[in-house]
């Protein structure tokens, strides 16, 4: 097997003999299994937030407010998770990196499980007042906190024991957790508008809390599959090297921002317009395609073509993940960015035809787009970071992205829409791109991570 000697450059030991009743190594089908269900989880519970908040919460929580204002105040709830990403980063990340992945993975799972129940469990404005969307908001930033640290870990779990040759393809497997879950999203709430009819009252009254409760049972199947792996062997051979009780190193965040801040602020910049992609996809463009003064599409067809995007999200991510194993990492994202840029202003033009087909071709293509970025980045920014500060790196990286591309264009869209028209919309995800472009060039290539090799 393969160690880290104490200058940091890999060095081949024996491998010691297994002890009498010890546990099956664990294998990288196991690994790429327990990373995929466990995002698609966390992602799941994020996602169907953003749905509802584009489908129900305006009416549901923030009625006093109307139509356009009630839209900004429930897409102001959904950035509240973005602004807790990064403090989750940093927390869970430094859990991760002192005591280990395995276990933090397992909080963040339990964090947002428990987080989403209770927003399927919660009352009304209409029952309880203003209490409501304060509840709402205290719930929303618990998901942001768990998914701040949920993203690096799981990555952190496939990267870590990958082989380097097929650590783009292994990496992967946790990034198709959000294609999984926005399908799965799309998925719940169409059940429930279907089982429930076309009737507004019985969507709104309870047929919305469906999908939030569900995510309870898939909670128990991602906590059984957590629990039946190993922690990764670079985690091991680093608390090998370090030879010392966690309590006596040096804080893993203080210890990224003083080595290592560039590397943090351009994963951020190169995070920015996927985020923007990605979440005005699945969040605004919902909103925009079902708003009376947009292309007012039938909800249940809105729901329908967002199944069909997220299945070409996933064949996206996977492209990207294994041409970047091929040609690079930064030439696949860069080439993602340079798209992006261009997409960024033909989207709304071909969005304002107010046609159903013009509808899934600007969700499908903007998550296409993505996705061939994000499939290259579950290796790509871990890669960046030592191993021993590597889960809060890559973590407060990739969720300042979040708190750039993911929180603020759907709040400011909204109101740019109806200031200058929807083109502006697409000139500030241009310009998200171009910072993209710009930060991607601006990183460097990859560093060694494995530590031992194990069974595919």
């Amino acid at each position: 097997m393969s160690a880290l000697s104490p200058d940091g450059s890999a060095r081949t030991v024996p491998a010691p003999p297994p002890s009498p009743g010890a546990s099956r190594p664990t294998s990288m089908r196991r690994v790429a299994v327990a990373s995929c269900v466990g995002t698609t989880i966390e992602y799941y519970d994020f996602f169907i937030y953003g749905t509802a908040a584009a489908l129900v919460f305006p009416t549901v929580f923030f009625p006093a407010l109307g139509s356009t204002a009630g839209t900004v105040a429930s897409f102001a709830t959904f950035a509240v998770a973005f602004v807790a990403r990064p403090l989750g980063a940093v927390v869970f990340g430094h859990f991760g990196d002192r005591l280990g992945r395995k276990g933090t993975l397992v909080t963040t799972l339990l964090m947002m499980g428990l987080a989403t129940v209770a927003i399927g469990l919660l009352p009304t404005a209409g029952a309880i007042g203003v209490l409501a969307p304060v509840l709402l908001i205290a719930l929303r930033f618990v998901q942001g906190l768990a998914v701040g640290g949920e993203w690096a870990g799981a990555n952190l779990l496939t990267a870590e024991y990958a082989p380097p040759g097929k650590r783009g393809f292994y990496a992967v497997f946790p990034q198709l957790g959000p294609a999984f879950a926005f399908a799965l999203s799309s998925a719940t709430f169409l059940v429930s508008d279907l089982v429930l009819g076309t009737t507004d009252d019985a969507f709104l009254t309870y047929g919305w809390r469906v999908p939030f409760l569900a995510s309870g049972l898939m909670v128990v199947v991602g906590l059984y599959i957590r629990l039946n792996i190993d922690e990764t062997p670079a985690f091991k051979a680093e608390q090998r090297r370090a030879g010392t009780a966690p309590v006596a190193r040096r804080s893993p965040f203080a210890d990224v921002i003083r080595t290592q801040p560039r590397e943090i602020l351009l994963s951020a910049g190169l995070m920015g317009v996927l985020f923007g992609f990605f979440y005005m996809g699945t969040a605004y463009l919902t909103a925009y395609g079902t708003a009376p003064d947009g292309a007012a599409l039938d909800r249940q067809y809105v729901l329908s073509v967002g199944i069909g995007a997220a299945l070409v999200l996933g064949l996206a991510t996977l492209a990207g993940g294994v041409l970047s194993d091929r040609v690079g990492r930064r030439p696949v994202i860069i080439a993602s960015g340079v798209a992006a840029l261009v997409w960024s202003l033909a989207l709304f033009p071909v969005l304002d035809t107010d046609a159903p087909v013009a509808f899934a071709i600007g969700l499908t293509v903007t998550l296409a787009i993505f996705g061939f970025a994000f499939g290259p980045v579950g290796a790509y920014l871990p890669e960046l970071f030592e191993t021993r500060f590597r889960y809060t790196g890559a973590g407060a990286g990739y969720n300042l992205g979040g708190v750039v591309g993911g929180a603020v264009p759907p709040l400011l869209a909204p109101g740019l829409a109806a200031a200058y028209g929807s083109i502006a919309i697409g000139v500030m995800l241009a310009v998200l791109a171009l910072v993209s472009i710009g930060c991607t060039a601006a990183l460097r290539g990859r560093r060694r991570m494995d530590a031992a090799p194990v069974a595919a």
